[in-house]
């Protein structure tokens, strides 16, 4: 079928009653490009929302509407609306009649349009969503992931209906096996030749299957099986993530019109194997997962699913050290699913959040018993030819799961998938909080945890303790043995402490962190290293999120003593890279304990006059930053620390050794020191074995003296689903960032884009990512701007009071002459 991009020229507003109404209610009149997220256009306030769990973002109900033309043709064609998701619980009107729905926020649905298009005419499309009550974490809502229309014969392949698996492969050939479902939705019988081929990167083809002849008759729907084998195959892997194109093609037999109709998809030649012994294997090569979990949301964009934003993000994540992520706690979009093809990221895509008890008053357990089949099936329909994508979890920290009639939906479950996708692992990120809650008050007695902690660092600490207690007892191991025992992969969130225990009481199980504490990662590291049978880590989380505010912030004697944080608290303050996508310390170190890295790492203590600090506990790291830039008097003790796979090192102030400090005396990989404060160059130097591995350094800056931007893209193609990343930096005569002078930055957008989000990674903050100001956070902001369609030059102008104005051009240009992602600065 034809696929048309159908994302421009939406309106979209509140969605109120008939009654209030008095005619069936039509959207507002702001005109949108998709995909878009409503929920940020309704702002935020401490009463009246959705509180810390969705960043205090309020609840709504919204109805997205477009018009477009049905040619007279169309009435011997099929046409469908693919919907890659609506947050939530989507009602889809043509010309006014329902015409489909779908519960689930995160699943890619279908929509057929024939029985209710007035063909030759103007016809009307609207959407209705909803959002309330519903979610731990900031969903978004509205269209927040891309519309296509699909549009083709009376015989075609159906929309999900071209999946290619490589059941046998090795060094000299590759078997591609393509199933195609084929549809004769015609009066008549109908016999169609198919044709498959496959191409390699470079367009050339590489293997075709034989002809093959398909006899329909009316109504029917028919799959076909097809080989075809590649020589010398190019192996998908996340060192060489080779890609082929697998196409399928449609003729009527005997006919000398063109084909009937195409279908695509491009797919990786790779195996997937997890064994004890062996572990993970991808080619029969053992690798450990470097991973961690992802939110859906995209930052200062909100929910909105731009393809863009997807690379961008999963270029950093690698760049960062991971090889693998974790969709929390939904089906990963197809934009972040591509990228990861593109860019060799492994994904455990996780289908629920909940099944049948409910985490929220109104999530999706009111809806999973009817839709669970449908969603698990649109899931793998999704990520089926996708390589990147090596297991399913089926659901995450599931509160029915350790009980006999929860682990019988864990088996339904699990069995659905092998049933529709036999290929990829299965697994479960499974949580002993949940699963012996009833055990929880007799073990705090046990651990004598049940005095009231002394402040909210202090409640951590005692979680931490008592969670490791929890999950290595006997009644989580009982517990366990039923949920566990339909896993291929037993997914422990927070459950290191079962980790050696289950290689002697369960020597078949293999096992995955599928969720743990971030400042744990050289223990756990070690664990995975040491184990088999343990096959990776997900950090919670790779990347900053919206909601769950203040999970891991730093908390002080003086601030509110509670875990979730008060409004205007915007994020979780758990992620190893910010929703602007800057690398945070912790991301640092764990780079350096995964041991890919020799040069050591930098960073201050936020100095405090009582000297009161935090010590890395749960989700919250040390409170430190890499600047060397302070309000204090020359001579103020500072207290520093160095990341580095070492055994000493030196650090140096303006050239002179201040101090030599062992590495790991009191935390692994780190060596710590007190430094008196002189504006300069404060370096470490790294040594072992008496010889140096690598440096670093920090500089002090001086008063800002302008605005440094950079951009992601040379050239952006005009593309309305197009995006480009801006760096602004507030920056010293030289060049170095001051965190410590945050000002109001104003970005102006001249040409063929628009201002698409504009903000900091501020953890805590009142502005709106839609507002064209903000104010810079540690000297940084990030600009996005999206393609309007038309080709010139664009120019982004960012101004600061007291500051020079500073203009950056971008050439909106045809998407054969768009450079690829290239950095720009100026």
């Amino acid at each position: 079928m034809i696929r048309i991009p159908f994302n421009d020229t939406w309106r979209v507003g509140p969605l109120v009653s008939v009654h209030e109404a008095i005619v069936v209610a039509g959207a507002g009149e702001e005109e949108v490009t998709l995909p878009h997220d409503a929920m940020l256009t309704g702002g935020r306030s401490a009463e009246n929302s959705g509180g810390p769990q969705t960043a205090y973002f309020r609840d709504g109900k919204w109805t997205y509407e477009k018009q477009f033309d049905v040619p007279a043709a169309w009435a011997t064609k099929r046409v469908t609306f693919e919907f890659e998701g609506v947050y939530r619980d989507a009602m889809v009107y043509i010309n006014g009649a329902l015409a489909g729905q779908w519960a689930n926020g995160y699943s890619r649905f279908h929509v057929s349009a024939d029985p209710f298009l007035e063909y030759g005419r103007v016809n009307t499309v609207r959407v209705d969503a909803q959002a309330h009550e519903d979610c731990r974490w900031y969903s978004g809502g509205g269209i927040h992931r891309p519309v296509n229309l699909l549009v083709g014969e009376f015989v075609h392949v159906t929309p999900t209906g071209l999946r290619v698996t490589t059941p046998d492969v090795d060094a000299e050939l590759a078997t591609v096996v393509a199933s195609t479902e084929i549809v004769n939705e015609d009066v008549s019988t109908r016999v169609v030749e198919v044709r498959l081929e496959i191409r390699d990167a470079t367009g050339a083809v590489v293997a075709s299957s034989d002809r093959s002849r398909v006899t329909l008759l009316a109504g029917d729907t028919i799959t076909t099986h097809q080989r075809a084998y590649v020589r010398q195959p190019s192996l998908w892997s996340v060192e060489t993530p080779h890609l082929y194109h697998a196409s399928v093609c449609l003729r009527d037999h005997g006919g000398n019109s063109g084909p009937l109709d195409e279908a695509s998809t491009h797919f990786g030649i790779r195996t997937v194997t997890a064994d004890p012994i062996r572990g993970l294997r991808i080619n029969g090569e053992t690798i450990k997962l470097r991973g961690g979990a992802v939110h859906h949301d995209n930052g200062i964009l909100g929910a909105a699913d731009f393809a863009d934003a997807a690379e961008r993000r999963v270029r950093m994540l690698k760049a960062a050290g991971f090889n693998a992520v974790r969709s929390a706690h939904n089906p990963m979009s197809v934009a972040m699913l591509d990228a990861c093809d593109r860019l060799g990221m492994l994904v455990m895509d996780e289908l629920f959040d909940v099944w049948t008890v409910a985490k929220s008053g109104d999530d999706y357990s009111r809806r999973f018993p009817q839709w669970w089949e449908r969603d698990v099936d649109a899931a793998v329909a999704k990520d089926v030819n996708h390589p990147s994508v090596i297991m399913y979890s089926i659901g995450n920290e599931i509160i029915e799961a350790g009980t006999p009639h929860g682990a019988r939906w864990g088996r339904r479950l699990a069995e659905r998938v092998r049933a529709v996708d036999p290929t990829r692992l299965v697994t479960h990120a499974l949580q002993g909080m949940y699963i012996a809650r009833d055990k929880i008050p007799a073990l705090k007695a046990e651990l004598r945890l049940d005095t009231a902690p002394r402040g909210l660092n202090d409640y951590l600490g005692q979680a931490v303790h008592l969670l490791d207690a929890l999950m290595a007892s006997p009644v989580v191991g009982e517990r366990l043995a039923e949920p566990a025992s339909v896993l291929d992969v037993v997914g422990l969130n927070y459950g290191e402490s079962r980790y050696v225990l289950d290689k002697e009481a369960f020597p078949n199980r293999v096992v995955v962190g599928s969720e743990t504490f971030p400042t744990k990662i050289d223990q756990l590291w070690q664990l995975v290293t040491e184990n088999s049978h343990v096959i990776g880590d997900f950090t919670w989380t790779a990347w900053e999120f919206l909601g769950e505010v203040g999970t891991g912030r730093h908390v002080y004697p003086e601030d509110q003593q509670e875990h979730r944080a008060p409004y205007p608290w915007l994020t979780a303050e758990c992620g190893d890279i910010d929703i602007t996508g800057q690398r945070q310390p912790i991301s640092y170190y764990r780079e350096i304990v995964y041991g890919l890295t020799q040069t050591p790492y930098l960073a201050v203590r936020r100095p405090r006059d009582d000297g009161y600090f935090i010590k890395p506990k749960a989700w919250t790291w040390t409170d430190v930053s890499p600047s060397w830039t302070f309000d204090l008097p020359t001579g103020s003790p500072l207290h520093v620390e160095a990341y580095a796979v070492a055994e000493d090192v030196e650090f140096r102030l303006n050239g002179t050794t201040v101090a030599t400090v062992p590495v790991g005396t009191e935390r692994s990989f780190v060596a710590e020191a007190d430094v008196p404060y002189e504006p300069g160059v404060l370096e470490v130097v790294a040594y072992r074995e008496g010889a140096e591995v690598g440096r670093s350094a920090l500089h002090s800056a001086g008063e800002p003296a302008r605005l440094r931007l950079e951009t992601d893209r040379s050239a952006l193609s005009a593309d309305p689903q197009r995006l480009a990343h801006i760096d602004v930096r507030l920056v010293d005569a030289n060049g170095v960032i001051n965190p410590n002078r945050d000002t109001k930055i104003t970005i102006e957008v001249d040409g063929p884009a628009v201002l698409q989000g504009f903000g900091s990674g501020a953890p805590s903050t009142e502005e709106s990512f839609l507002d064209s100001s903000t104010t810079s956070f540690k000297g940084r902001a990030l600009a996005i701007i999206r393609a309007t369609g038309e080709t010139g030059r664009i120019t982004l102008t960012a101004r600061a009071h007291g500051l020079p104005d500073t203009s950056l051009g971008i050439d909106a240009v045809q998407a054969q002459d768009a450079d690829r992602p290239g950095i720009q600065t100026v």
